[in-house]
């Protein structure tokens, strides 16, 4: 369940920033709404007729060292445009963190239809500190018609495979959700789509099920379509859980945040014309595995691969130029065939793995989560030289009737030392290894910990509450 957004004009919330107002009324907050949570552990989810009401709340706080949280001098600048990358001279950093209170109520009615058909209908939305989480998208608004012999046709908005079973239960249980599951090249919301989730087929023993998504994103766009197609298997046998998931999209908005939702390659249609193909895709494998009764073992590995989108000023309004969103641009460069500030294809691969122990109601973990470097012909360094690696450990405790506890201690470390002296500066006059930037899998330069223009490392600890009804 994320706590981090992204950096977009579509979306509207700079990562990392739009969510830290002061510290010490943000915890009070989360506190005040931890007590409520224990108040209210004896709920439970609401039925009435055909009609159910369940969801969850979440209270999170964290503090880490080396933080840097208002270091960008351009701070609503999402990452990719160069000027972004300028970090204020002599800004302090240190000590500080974030807290997150996240709500998200579902309401769905399921209907029995003759001959063993069902149909069903599913909405929710998820509330960040008071606010929807993402202003124009819903998590689930969408129609089901299933039936045990031939599956489920699903129409509609809801999560994607690639975000949605990667957060939750996968890395949530193991403390890397954010990390893990919110970057990489996929997207995590669908807006406009189909899903087809075929019958449980009984494979070697197990249970196989079979899935294809296809979003059609923002229909407004007519030069530069969108197109969405995600593939999910899932093999269960015995103590093996085993998910597969490949998405490859066109024309949706470049990023590297796997929490985004798919629509179209800007936020507004009128600039169609003046916009340039993109595409990128993501492929990702994920096992947990019960050695025994009380351990379980977990693994993930993904690829991303983006095409890359060069940078171009398609307006002016007053005096200010409107951008498109860009990824891996050579700012400065030009192309063979004389395009200016080309973007580069770019590939990179990202691994999880982690460890949960079980005794009664006490649960503990740990884990790591790399995000690798990635291979491009960019000359001009965009974040592909960098890496990042995340350790965790950590604890929970189950308090039954929906609320649990928990805690961790988390170490974050970039490849590359923090070289901001060339941040600033035109890319094309940078002297080599000037101005790190995160990994291209990052969102923003300080998703995650430490921002990488300032700090190599950090450690800190996290400490939360969720009621589930």
């Amino acid at each position: 369940m994320q706590h981090h957004r992204t950096t977009s004009d579509t979306y509207a919330a700079p990562c990392g920033q739009t969510d830290r107002r002061p510290m010490l009324r943000r915890l009070r907050s989360a506190g005040l709404f931890a007590a409520g949570l224990v108040l209210a552990g004896a709920s439970h989810a609401f039925e009435y007729g055909p009609f159910t009401l369940h969801g969850f709340f979440k209270a999170e706080g964290d503090r880490y060292t080396h933080l840097c949280q208002n270091c960008q001098t351009f701070p609503d600048q999402e990452r990719q445009r160069f000027w972004a990358d300028q970090v204020i001279s002599g800004a302090p950093y240190g000590v500080g963190g974030y807290s997150t209170v996240l709500a998200q109520p579902y309401v769905g009615a399921h209907f029995e239809l003759p001959h063993g058909w069902k149909l069903s209908g599913l909405v929710s939305q998820r509330w960040r500190n008071g606010s929807v989480d993402l202003p124009g998208f819903w998590y689930e608004k969408n129609v089901s018609l299933s039936h045990e012999d031939y599956g489920t046709l699903t129409i509609g908005a809801f999560p994607t495979r690639a975000w949605g079973f990667a957060d939750y239960p996968f890395a949530s249980d193991f403390g890397q959700s954010d990390t893990w599951s919110s970057t990489g090249a996929g997207y995590g919301l669908n807006t406009h789509a189909i899903r087809y989730t075929a019958r449980t087929l009984d494979v070697l023993d197990g249970d196989l099920v079979l899935e294809a998504t296809y979003d059609e994103g923002n229909t407004n766009f007519k030069i530069h379509t969108p197109h969405f197609v995600e593939l999910w298997a899932r093999y269960y046998r015995g103590p093996l859980k085993f998910d597969a998931m490949y998405q490859d999209t066109r024309n949706g908005n470049p990023s590297g945040w796997g929490h985004a939702p798919f629509t179209g390659l800007y936020y507004s249609p009128q600039y169609d014309s003046k916009l340039g193909d993109s595409g990128q895709s993501v492929a990702v494998a994920m096992a947990r595995y019960q050695l025994t009764p009380k351990l379980e073992l977990a693994g993930g590995l993904r690829r991303n691969r983006w095409s890359g989108t060069y940078g171009v000023c398609m307006d002016f309004v007053s005096g200010n130029c409107i951008w498109n969103n860009m990824f891996n641009t050579n700012w400065g460069g030009v192309n063979a065939t004389g395009v200016a500030n080309p973007g580069f294809p770019a590939v990179s691969v990202d691994f999880t793995l982690g460890a949960r122990y079980v005794v009664g109601r006490w649960s503990a973990n740990t884990s790591v989560t790399h995000l690798g470097t990635a291979k491009t012909d960019n000359p001009v360094e965009r974040g592909q030289s960098n890496s990042l690696t995340k350790f965790t450990i950590g604890g929970a405790y189950d308090l039954q009737n929906g609320l649990l506890l928990y805690g961790s201690w988390n170490a974050y470390a970039y490849g590359l030392s923090p070289q901001s002296s060339g941040c600033g500066v035109a890319p094309a006059q940078r002297a080599p290894g000037s101005c790190t930037l995160a990994p291209l899998s990052m969102p923003s330069n300080n998703t995650y910990g430490p921002d990488s223009r300032v700090s190599k490392s950090s450690v800190g600890v996290t400490i939360g509450a969720t009621y589930s009804f």
